[in-house]
Order: structure tokens, then sequence, then C-alpha cells
């Protein structure tokens, strides 16, 4: 089993780990829900007010049609602040969201 860059490159589970990791370091959680929709709409007007957003879905997918699965909202930990003040305006009905 080699260590070098060949092995990584060749062994696409440890570049999902490099991804994750990354992503981990970079991105914060801002916004969960097990109903789908509602974080396309949060991701929505994050990207209306020019916040890059990405969307997890942590649903097992061997309880795919048993249970739902929780969608996570993430931003860059740069925008964190500014997403949250959006996201708590829009819960609260002071912004309207357009997906």
């Amino acid at each position: 089993m080699g260590t070098g860059w060949n092995h990584w490159r060749r062994n696409p589970n440890l570049q999902q780990q490099k991804k994750n990791t990354d992503m981990e370091k970079d991105w914060v959680k801002v916004f969960a829900s097990n109903v789908s929709f509602e974080s396309e709409i949060i991701k929505g007007m994050l990207f209306e007010n020019e916040i890059e957003a990405v969307i997890i879905n942590r649903q097992d997918s061997s309880f795919v049609t048993m249970l739902p699965g929780m969608d996570e909202v993430y931003v860059h930990n740069s925008n964190e602040a500014k997403a949250k003040e959006l996201i708590a305006a829009s819960q609260e009905g002071k912004i309207e969201n357009n997906p």
C-alpha cells in the first residue's frame, strides 16, 4: 500500500475524505430541516443575497422510503453571520423567500 501521490490519486475514498475535511473546515451549518423544500428555499434566499450555500442530505440510504432525512444548509464560514441574520429574519417574516 503506497503513501505517495499516485496512491492518493488512485484511491477515490481518500479523495472524498480530503473533500469532506475541507468542507468541515471552511463551511458551517446554518440551517437544518427534515423537509427538503425548506432547505431549498433557504438556499435560494441566501443565493439571492449573494451567499453561496450547499445542501447536504444526511438521509441514511437504507431507510429512504421509511424515514425522512435531514437536509443541512452550509455556507462558507466568512458568510456565517450574514446567513444566520437572513435566516432569522426570514423565519420571523421580515423578509420574503422567493426560491
